[in-house]
């Protein structure tokens, strides 16, 4: 053979083609436990090998110095010996990896507890305050004489509360800490304190409601933000350093985006800007990290991030993660003509709604029924409320019931019926100007068909199948098979959503069937082929480029160009083809065949119904729970006076606590108080359908206890084996007792650790391990099997694919995640350049 010309020194070949395609083979033999590799077998079709045995084979080539490093791209686009060592040894030279990480130093425990004790005393101070608005505000409508003084009470009370909670976070963001600044501070310190405080109260108003409303917009500058006219963000992930956010004129910012103005690394706050030029489009399930700049028009596309530092100049598209240069116009629709009279009289329109309607019925509603209730004394009345009666608790039995079942039919005629009708006033491929009704009527559908309840209720089960019909998917030629859908679906419009026969959707998919520009919309018809599998969180677009039997691996972004992919896989952002499935994901096929697939089927559908049934009876159970607690504070002290107020405030505080010790007990109770092992079974499999009710433990409870020490005892006691002082921002772990976290992690927000994979008929599991000090960026997924050395650092809205092993103070990111280069990480990342203290415009001190 000829011999291969040898590459630029800083690849680290061996020199000669032969010589890396021989130590290629030999690496490749000592991680299948094989004698001999033919150079020219194929990976995956001749050595049967799959995603995780590359992940190995790769992550030992990166050990050796007489090797360039290998990343599962590298493996998917030459997969055989031969092929990979020549596109290794000809590939142009790149710029050298990035340096090491510098070691996060050793949190300090004291700081950490006396954190933790003063937001424990915050968040005891906001409730207590809520407790006594609470009870004045139920006494004062209470008073009213007749259903119209009491609506009109409501009115007023209800906007009050509102008003309130709007005013109090941009009260306490001045107050606290004045204008944001470019900075940095440590985790659990008196900075943190009031950037905490700040956050909380934002992510508790109800101003994120409005999300794709022009009101939105302007309480964003009331923050602080530079925002011009004619901007619509449909994301209602509030940014938390609000003067750091430069937002210009008609820039269209999609849902499911996040642009926080801030980073957390190695246990350090870093705030940073964000700004976007005038015209600027960004797609649903981004992420703009600190740091980074749009030029006016320019564009970015679903499914991508821009990393620290990264512009995109103007008139420039870019997608991916990293982003890079792409032709494709995420654009797709043409403007109309929307005036800014428009926008302020749909904007004060949907106030009004609020205030008249919503408003009134959660401040009002409660009364009025518990006053028509006149056989509820033992219950409502304080004189006559016995906490040792059996009536006490028997009333509170009848009560939660009553409510449970009525909101559970209630909930589903209106999830099927009401959205079906707003339907009928919007035209598929029309294009509408925004703040118009026909933008109320697709916002209204979005809302309504999107709510949660129901497909955690049905979801892994063949009964979300006929839920999504029942809202309006086209599933005519579905075929059943148990775990069609996950728990987690999304879209825009599910009237306009169709997925093909034999076709599997795991967790997290949201189907972007409406387009946006500036000034208007248009909703269109997303079609998923047959016999495909979808992983987790994937965007499909309308006009996604997938045809039938294609395999969506998960954060795979969606092609909109290009020819038809089919009988492929694809992964990655932007995507790449891989081999649509392996030998090991086909093993169970057998399963899903004949008489056997209709008879575990069906013994799969026994079980899942078991396990709704369960869960209906655990949700009622917490909510007697909550309304025991709700009445027995009443009935201590009354409806009046500060003790009554205070009593109440501590009922909440106690709720919060009973219902996280409450689903932490649950969980351990289905686990039997014992630890996952790692599994390659069947969907067919008794312990798969075991899972799917471990997956269904409510936590959304989780999210309150963010960026504080309790979150840590939580995972903990769910059987997360977690280090001292972990800061997590936000994340969420799917199997708890496979994950391991070390010391002095950080866990950025909505990173994701998930130790499983379901492809097709096959479910899969393994340890993940996070090393001290691991940083977990923003929106960043970690798969199973993955072990994370000390100090490493993982990127926003990266994929750490199954398998993989970074080393120590190693910095990785994209979409598959490999080691940065020193091009793709920004100046000043070891944070040199930012001033420790900075001075707010109050004087405070960061």
């Amino acid at each position: 053979m000829a011999s291969v010309p040898p590459t630029d020194p800083t690849r680290h070949t061996s020199g000669a083609g032969g010589g890396t395609e021989r130590i290629l083979a030999e690496v490749l033999a000592g991680v299948v436990k094989s004698d001999h590799i033919p150079l020219d077998s194929h990976f995956f079709d001749d050595l049967g090998a799959n995603s995780l045995v590359m992940a190995h084979f790769c992550a030992r080539v990166r050990k050796r110095d007489d090797l360039p490093s290998v990343s599962m791209k590298d493996v998917y686009g030459h997969p055989t010996i031969r092929s990979l060592a020549a596109a290794l040894t000809d590939a142009p030279t790149e710029a050298p990896v990035a340096p090491p990480a510098e070691a996060p130093a050793p949190g300090s425990t004291s700081r950490y507890v006396l954190c933790g004790a003063a937001q424990l005393l915050i968040f005891a101070a906001y409730c207590f305050l809520a407790g006594l608005v609470t009870v004045d505000g139920y006494q004062w409508i209470s008073a009213g004489s007749g259903a119209v003084d009491v609506y009109l009470r409501s009115v007023v009370f209800g906007g009050a509360v509102f008003a309130g909670m709007c005013v109090l976070p941009v009260v306490a963001k001045w107050v606290l800490v004045g204008r944001w600044q470019v900075t940095e501070f440590p985790v659990w310190g008196l900075a943190y304190l009031r950037f905490w405080t700040v956050r909380a109260l934002l992510h508790a108003n109800p101003m994120r409601l409005f999300a794709g409303n022009p009101l939105y917009v302007l309480y964003l500058r009331a923050l602080g933000a530079r925002i011009g006219k004619g901007v619509t963000i449909l994301s209602p992930a509030l940014p938390v350093c609000t003067d750091l956010l430069t937002v210009g004129a008609n820039t269209v910012i999609r849902k499911d985006s996040y642009f926080l103005c801030y980073r957390v690394v190695a246990g350090r706050v870093r705030t940073g800007p964000v700004t976007l030029g005038r015209n600027v489009h960004v797609g649903e399930k981004t992420v703009l990290d600190i740091g980074t700049s749009m030029g006016d028009g320019s564009q970015l596309g679903h499914a991508s991030a821009l990393f620290e530092g990264q512009t995109v100049p103007a008139g420039l598209r870019r997608h991916g993660s990293p982003a890079q240069p792409t032709d494709v116009d995420y654009v797709r629709i043409p403007e109309a003509h929307c005036s800014t009279v428009r926008r302020a009289a749909y904007g004060f329109v949907s106030l009004l709604q609020l205030l008249l309607v919503y408003v009134p019925l959660a401040a009002g509603g409660g009364f009025l029924l518990l006053d028509l209730a006149p056989r509820l004394k033992a219950l409502v009345d304080p004189d006559l409320a016995d906490l040792t009666s059996v009536r006490f608790y028997a009333e509170a039995v009848g009560l939660s019931l009553a409510l449970f079942g009525a909101g559970i039919v209630v909930g589903a005629v209106t999830v099927s019926v009401v959205p079906r009708l707003l339907n009928l006033a919007i035209r598929p491929g029309q294009v509408y100007p925004l703040y118009g009704p026909h933008y109320s009527a697709q916002r209204a559908v979005a809302r309504l068909t999107n709510l949660k309840f129901f497909k955690w209720l049905c979801g892994d089960s063949s009964f979300i199948v006929h839920y999504l019909r029942a809202i309006g998917y086209d599933l005519s030629h579905v075929e059943q098979t148990g775990s069609n859908f996950g728990t987690e679906v999304g879209h825009e419009n599910p009237y306009l959503v169709s997925v093909g026969r034999g076709t599997m959707v795991a967790d997290g998919l949201s189907v972007l069937n409406a387009d946006y520009s500036a000034t208007s919309f248009r909703v269109s018809r997303a079609s998923i082929g047959a016999h495909s599998f979808l992983g987790n969180h994937i965007a499909y677009p309308a006009g996604g480029r997938t045809g039938e039997n294609v395999l969506l691996a998960t954060k795979v972004m969606v092609p909109l160009d290009g020819e038809l992919r089919e009988n492929v896989g694809l992964l990655g952002s932007p995507s790449f083809e891989i081999p649509r499935s392996v030998e090991r994901d086909s093993s169970f096929d057998h399963l899903r065949e004949g008489d056997e697939s209709q008879r575990r089927l069906a013994a799969k559908n026994r079980y899942n119904l078991r396990s709704m049934g369960l869960f209906l009876f655990v949700r009622w159970l917490h909510s007697l729970l909550l309304t025991v607690l709700g009445f027995a504070a009443l009935a201590v002290h009354g409806t009046h006076g500060v003790a009554a107020g205070a009593l109440v405030g501590a009922s909440l505080v106690l709720g919060l606590a009973l219902t996280a010790g409450y689903y932490v007990l649950v969980e351990r109770l289905i686990t039997r108080f014992r630890r996952l092992v790692p599994r390659l079974v069947s969907i067919y499999d008794p312990h798969f359908w075991w899972q799917e009710r471990l997956w269904k433990v409510p936590v959304d409870f989780l999210v309150v206890f963010n960026g504080t020490p309790f979150k840590n005892l939580l995972w903990r006691l769910m059987g997360v084996r977690v280090g001292r002082r972990v800061f997590d921002d936000g994340a969420v772990i799917t199997e708890r007792t496979l994950t391991t976290i070390g010391d002095d992690c950080t866990l950025g927000a909505h990173s994701k650790i998930q130790a499983h994979s379901q492809e097709d008929g096959t479910y899969k599991s393994d340890h993940i391990v996070l090393g001290a000090g691991v940083t977990l960026g923003t929106g960043a997924l970690v798969h199973y099997g993955v072990t994370m050395g000390d100090g490493s650092q993982l990127a926003p809205d990266s994929f750490l694919m199954k398998g993989e092993d970074v080393p120590c103070l190693a910095r990785w990111g994209g979409n598959p995640a490999v080691a940065l280069r020193s091009d793709q990480i920004a100046p000043g990342t070891d944070n040199t350049h930012i001033a420790r203290i900075a001075p707010t415009a109050t004087g405070a001190v960061l």
